[in-house]
């Protein structure tokens, strides 16, 4: 019974943080971007963020977050959330769901603790910017 479940693979679709000027903040702030490089428009996607890890020797974790969106084209970006600077020496975990046509596909990503950071940084593609990218 088990053989006869497909699990498809995500592929093409990926997040990236990438950091741009705040305003609000008056300085350079990390925000996650859900990236389709795929010919395929993606539906009906949700989102769901968390981090957690250890920080001076004491387990820490943050609450989830939620985003969903009704879809994201192909070929596209779309803006999730604002990473928080105090959570960047965390694993920050992003759970993604979504449909291509009627299958269902899910995949979690996750940036190392400190990952995000300017020392690791490549051209995003589509954003055509430097980010941090998870596959």
């Amino acid at each position: 019974m088990k053989k006869d479940i497909i699990i498809p693979e995500v592929e093409n679709v990926f997040l990236a943080a990438v950091q741009e000027w705040s305003d609000d903040f008056m300085e350079k702030v990390w925000y996650a971007y859900l990236v389709n490089d795929s010919d395929f428009l993606i539906e009906s996607v949700m989102v769901v963020s968390k981090a957690f890890g250890t920080i001076d020797g004491e387990m820490k974790k943050t609450s989830l977050l939620r985003h969903a969106f009704v879809e994201v084209p192909a070929v596209s970006v779309m803006k999730i959330e604002m990473i928080e600077k105090s959570v960047l020496a965390l694993n920050n975990e992003f759970m993604l769901t979504f449909f291509i046509g009627d299958k269902l596909y899910d995949k979690k990503y996750i940036f190392k603790s400190h990952s995000i950071s300017e020392d690791f940084v490549e051209e995003v593609p589509i954003l055509f910017v430097d980010g941090v990218i998870v596959r």
